[in-house]
């Protein structure tokens, strides 16, 4: 019986260690993720390294930004990698110490260094170059390929606007590394893709809560305006009812006032008759 663990076994285990529901618009992005990280993490080709994890996490913290509640996101990441036997923290750490050896490099450092990646330093993003290289059976990933993509976008963030010269570069890189071209072109494309999908769901997100908000505002203000027009119609019927009833009070107190007159009695003396 073999004991690979199998895509189940992994969701099974992030399950466990985050048992809380994951929001469901979210739930695609972390599920397609486990499966990646899960058939990687079998695969007796594949080789963690430095370039992969800032794939996984830049991919992570993309994607799930503007996740609610809030305090959740660190835990799911935590039990993504957990759900395979890895490490969080390693995954974090050396992604930003990959990202912090592209500081200070230009484009053509880059082109220079898979010019000649063979005889690279055995330091920074020339190790793990140069490591990738020497492999008889590199497993490449799209994660590796986000990786990448992610450091040429710290190193000269105006190339990666220009399509055509970002191509061109990951060609050299791609024969450099000896990795499918093709592969590595389709996965950044998607990712492109998806990114500009999701400022463009983002901006459309916000304008659907900005009109939710106006529409509260409004019918708050409605609300209160109805309250007001109540408060000032009982105000004007109770003056009006306390103006009729003074009314009526001093009509009774001036009836109450006239003198009193009563006709004259018989027995009372006539006037003489002329």
């Amino acid at each position: 019986m073999s004991n690979v663990r199998t895509v189940s076994d992994t969701k099974r285990t992030f399950y466990e260690k985050f048992d809380r529901p994951v929001v469901s618009v979210y739930r695609r992005v972390i599920e397609e993720l486990m499966v990646e990280m899960h058939l990687l993490s079998v695969s007796s080709d594949f080789v963690y390294d430095s370039i992969y994890a800032l794939g996984i996490v830049t991919t992570f913290d993309i994607f799930m930004e503007g996740y609610r509640p809030e305090q959740d996101v660190e835990p799911i990441f935590r039990a993504l990698c957990e759900s395979i036997g890895a490490s969080p923290e390693q995954y974090r750490q050396d992604a930003q110490q990959i990202l912090s050896t592209a500081e200070g490099m230009s484009i053509d450092d880059v082109k220079a260094l898979l010019g000649n990646v063979s005889e690279a330093d055995d330091s920074g993003l020339a190790s793990v170059l140069k490591g990738v290289a020497a492999r008889d059976r590199f497993k490449y990933s799209r994660a590796f390929g986000i990786g990448f993509y992610t450091l040429i976008d710290k190193i000269d963030s105006e190339l990666v606007k220009d399509k055509e010269k970002l191509m061109a570069l990951m060609k050299e890189a791609a024969e450099a590394l000896s990795i499918s071209f093709d592969k590595l072109q389709k996965d950044i494309e998607l990712y492109r893709s998806n990114l500009d999908k999701m400022v463009q769901a983002k901006a459309l997100m916000a304008e659907i809560l900005e009109s939710d908000r106006k529409k509260r505002e409004e019918r708050a203000q409605a609300l209160a305006q109805k309250a007001q027009d109540k408060a000032e119609a009982e105000a004007a019927e109770q003056e009006g009812a306390e103006q009729e009833a003074t009314e009526a009070t001093e009509a009774t107190d001036g009836d109450s006032n006239e003198p009193v007159t009563t006709p004259a009695s018989d027995s009372e003396e006539q006037p003489p008759q002329s």
